[in-house]
């Protein structure tokens, strides 16, 4: 007698997809960086350059730290008697994103070598570029509806 279920899976079938967003999003911050550059050396020269390197090195953190908290909870969290431990890393990623991005302010703020519309610029270029890397990422993927659910064996019929 043969079993027609499949193995479960021995990852989430989160992990390539989040994957994929960390790979393309690297991309995005290259375009981001480059573009970022050529306009900033444009706008303040040197410091336009360094605005806009450091705004988008801002987006690649806190893309990465989104990312990087979800495939490590579920690294972490893998079964049920874990969940709470699952949304706390992912909670505290938030947090962590929360206060360096208020850390960042802080310093950054009022520095002669910061050209401040630049840096916002690419920080806004950043938030953007990753939204629609997320979007295009997850609508192309194929993920089962039911996600990484295990189904009880066929009835046998006698």
């Amino acid at each position: 007698m043969t079993s027609t279920n499949t193995p479960a899976p021995t990852q989430p079938t989160s992990i390539p997809v989040l994957r994929r967003i960390l790979i393309y999003g690297i991309y995005v911050a290259v375009a981001i960086a480059v573009v970022g550059s050529i306009v900033g050396f444009v706008v303040d020269g040197g410091t336009g350059v360094l605005s806009a390197l450091i705004g988008t090195a801002m987006s690649v953190a806190f893309m990465g730290i989104t990312a990087g908290s979800i495939l490590l909870a579920n690294r972490v969290a893998g079964n049920e008697s874990a969940i709470g431990g699952f949304f706390g890393i992912i909670m505290g990623g938030w947090l962590l994103k929360f206060v360096v991005f208020l850390v960042l302010l802080v310093l950054l703020q009022d520095r002669a070598w910061i050209q401040p519309m630049v840096l916002f610029f690419c920080i806004i270029a950043g938030v953007i570029g990753s939204l629609v890397v997320d979007t295009v990422v997850v609508m192309k993927s194929r993920m089962p509806y039911t996600s990484d659910v295990t189904l009880p064996p066929a009835p046998i019929d006698d």
